[in-house]
């Protein structure tokens, strides 16, 4: 009887010829240069000193020659400097931690809803299947104002609430920094739902008495992915104004905004935005260089406006009985998806390795010209970074993109432990998510960042951040009381 052949799936480890295509085409250029220095080097070595000597006597330089060739070297060294944009470095950020009295676990939420929602027992039942779903933990707060029943919440109590998280993220942001407030030159404050006038970014400039020449912006209606676009706005004033300090407040005001109807769509919003804040201290001056965090690299920024589901998707209106509130549809998480393939459409080229991009081109060239039924080429981002920031929007985000991005349990560790720790922040929950990481002592330099943050409108943003120095583990922060508990296992259902 003839040997059976050795199956080849087993006998071979795949993983390192994989691993091997991906040395081989992300080197190509070294590994050709290689053979091409080592031809040079014997030919010099076979021509010896005096051939060599009698070549250079044999070229002829003539003086206006030389001058021109300086000149135009000089030239063309001096337009790539001035064209360069600007390095913008994060030098360090600052997480607002709610205090204990804040806290809202399970049965105090579940308590207030069967009381403030009474005659509507469907709607009670239906917050406690989406709290047992939703990955929040027992520590997550809620602003003093909605802890009364039923909760009235006033203009001032909203005051009050972005006076408590922005001032103490700034104090903080102050303390770690050395920055002073004189030192500020660009302040931008990103709040979706609450705007008072004057606006928030005149609330920090009135506090801390900045400069009268401030550059001050007050963003608002743009989601929880306004974060990145504060971070991109800021990008592109550091761009033009040398030796600048820009502030980026990134947070949601919930007193103002608690649905108080009986809307399925709107009451889901009151499960799971808690409070949140953060500050971020950017900067294109040379001397933060060495002690700045991080560098950013990109800011890819994708808008689904256009189409009528995709605006509507996430939308404040009033219900029937004349209550404000935010609805989200059910064609969501689908919108989303589209959102984030086409935010990866225009990031992938930037980041990933050419191996990954020959994959995907060719996989490409194969499906739309030759017809071949190949499933679509999925890139794989785990080679592109170190980390992933995504959206802690609830928990159904983080598992459709661990899903679809094929990641593993540690690379979505730090949003699903900051969904279960904080809640869902808006657009300062990619900070938190970012000091989870600190906290674990898992950042190093030269490691890569992706934070992905979805908004409505509906946006789907992303910023690239590379590691400036290894970051040492923070003794103080949201996390300083609590990380040595985490990660913790999260149930898929919580039985209330």
């Amino acid at each position: 009887m003839p040997p059976i052949l050795p199956d080849f799936s087993n006998s071979v480890k795949l993983k390192y010829v994989k691993l091997g295509y991906q040395y081989l085409v992300n080197h190509i250029l070294t590994l050709l240069l290689i053979p091409v220095m080592a031809g040079i080097v014997l030919e010099v070595l076979r021509l010896g000193p005096e051939e060599l000597i009698n070549l250079w006597k044999s070229l002829h330089f003539d003086l206006v020659q030389i001058l021109c060739s300086s000149f135009l070297i000089i030239f063309i060294t001096t337009v790539y400097f001035m064209s360069k944009p600007r390095s913008i470095y994060l030098v360090d950020y600052a997480c607002y931690k709610p205090p204990i009295t804040c806290r809202v676990p399970y049965s105090t939420f579940m308590e207030h809803s069967r009381l403030i929602l009474k005659n509507n027992p469907k709607a009670v039942e239906f917050q406690m299947r989406i709290l047992e779903r939703s990955g929040l933990g027992e520590e997550t707060c809620l602003p003093p104002a909605i802890h009364y029943i039923p909760p009235t919440p006033t203009m001032e109590d909203g005051r009050a609430e972005a006076e408590t998280v922005i001032f103490s993220a700034m104090d903080a942001l102050f303390k770690k920094t050395g920055l002073k407030p004189k030192d500020i030159d660009i302040l931008i404050v990103n709040c979706s739902l609450f705007s008072p006038t004057p606006s928030l970014s005149a609330m920090v400039i009135n506090k801390y008495k900045l400069r009268s020449n401030i550059k001050s912006f007050n963003l608002s209606g743009m989601g929880c992915s306004a974060g990145l676009i504060s971070i991109d706005l800021a990008r592109d004033l550091l761009q033009v104004h040398p030796n600048s300090n820009a502030v980026v407040v990134s947070t949601e005001i919930i007193t103002p905004n608690y649905y108080k109807g009986n809307e399925r769509a709107m009451l889901l919003p009151n499960c799971l935005f808690r409070m949140g804040c953060a500050a971020i201290l950017l900067s294109n001056r040379r001397s933060v260089r060495v002690r700045a965090k991080y560098r950013l690299v990109h800011v890819v920024r994708t808008n689904k406006g256009a189409d009528d589901k995709a605006y509507r998707c996430v939308f404040e209106e009033e219900d029937k009985e004349g209550n404000v509130g935010i609805s989200l549809s059910k064609d969501l998480m689908a919108i989303a998806g589209e959102a984030l393939k086409s935010n990866i459409t225009t990031i992938g080229p930037l980041v990933l390795p050419a191996s990954e991009q020959l994959l995907f081109l060719m996989t490409l060239i194969g499906r739309k010209i030759f017809n071949l039924k190949w499933k679509p080429y999925i890139p794989d981002f785990k080679q592109a970074f170190e980390h992933f920031c995504i959206h802690a929007g609830g928990r159904a985000v983080i598992d459709e993109l661990q899903k679809n991005l094929q990641l593993s349990a540690e690379h979505v560790e730090a949003s699903r432990m900051a969904l279960h720790r904080f809640g869902n922040t808006s657009s300062s929950s990619l900070w938190y998510e970012l000091n989870y990481i600190e906290a674990k002592g898992r950042m190093k330099k030269g490691d890569r960042v992706w934070q992905i943050g979805f908004g409505s409108g509906f946006k789907c943003n992303s910023a690239v951040w590379k590691c400036n120095r290894t970051i040492k583990t923070p003794v103080d922060g949201p996390w300083e009381d609590c990380i040595h508990r985490y990660p913790v296992h999260i149930p898929e259902i919580v039985k209330l």
